[in-house]
């Protein structure tokens, strides 16, 4: 067993709640049809990767905005239940961010968003709280907050020591400035491809890694695992055990916060990377985002090596 709880990161990110219907087939435009389940669960990809980590044992300060309204207060607490530090977490005077999901009978997904609260952060925001970490080794990030903020604190960062990942997670072209002061860039196959300057799939090594000159990148790859480009430009890929998938809501960030919660302890590349894949295909055999992860029992902490 690893220990992780001399570990500590920050997530500066999304808080959502997540509205999620499961449908065998979803309504085409203009039918209606009959479900009998529904969810309401804790989501945004800020406070899913923060979730994973915290699972882990880690200590997670989380930076991010919520509404003052009842699922501002469900957020709050919720963070307060997985042992989350909060002093960084902001009420802003307008609706926290919902997420509105459709799962189909193959367990995929369909989602819009309405950030409320996320995109009311400020740069300064994120300057003040960055500012404030102590003994923080790893900063994590996605595309869900405007992207100035998080340029603003991967900045910080960066002055401070801190390793940066970033998620362009849900996908937006991404400056020049954010990407040189990203430290590790984690994007899926599709989010990869937008990336890519021509457009192409991570299907090949030397696609993969093509992407970037400076800084380091992993590709997570869904049932396949996940690609890593080594210090020498060489591509290791790791594979992920074969499962039948239930909902793959959340696996990225599941995979996000295992990976950066092992980093920071000290793992290696290797074995962080491993890590992420096993905790993220424990997390798609259930269902929800946050309500996926593996908690502290079933997370294999054999996969670590120092």
């Amino acid at each position: 067993m690893s220990d992780f709880s001399n570990t500590k990161i920050a997530v500066i990110g999304s808080t959502m709640m997540d509205l999620t219907v499961y449908a065998d087939v979803l309504p085409a435009a203009g039918e209606t049809r009959f479900r009998d389940s529904f969810t309401t669960g804790f989501g945004g990809k800020g406070a899913n990767q923060a979730v994973m980590a915290a699972r882990t044992g880690a200590k997670v300060t989380m930076i991010t905005g919520i509404g003052s309204d009842g699922f501002g207060d469900e957020s709050l607490a919720n963070f307060k239940n997985c042992g989350m530090d909060t002093s960084s977490v902001l009420r802003l005077p307008t609706h926290t961010g919902v997420a509105h999901i459709w799962v189909d009978g193959q367990g995929q997904n369909r989602i819009s968003i309405v950030p409320g609260a996320n995109f009311a952060l400020t740069p300064q925001d994120a300057i003040d709280q960055v500012s404030k970490l102590k003994d923080v080794s790893v900063l994590i990030a996605q595309c869900e907050i405007p992207q100035e903020v998080t340029l603003a604190a991967f900045r910080t960062a960066q002055e401070l020591g801190i390793t940066t990942i970033l998620n362009p997670a849900p996908y937006q072209p991404l400056t020049d400035d954010l990407l040189e002061l990203t430290d590790w860039l984690i994007p899926n196959e599709i989010e990869f491809a937008e990336l890519d300057k021509t457009h192409r799939a991570p299907d090949s090594d030397e696609v993969i890694a093509s992407l970037r000159t400076n800084g380091r990148t992993i590709v997570t790859l869904g049932s396949d695992g996940a690609a890593l480009v080594t210090t020498d430009g060489a591509v290791k890929r790791f594979a992920a055990k074969k499962v039948s998938a239930t909902d793959t809501t959340g696996a990225g960030d599941c995979f996000i916060g295992a990976f950066a919660a092992a980093l920071a302890s000290g793992a290696t590349e290797d074995s962080a990377v491993q890590f992420g894949i096993d905790c993220a295909t424990k997390s798609v055999m259930r269902k929800g985002a946050q309500s996926s992860y593996p908690k502290l029992e079933e997370i294999d902490f054999s996969l670590i090596a120092k």
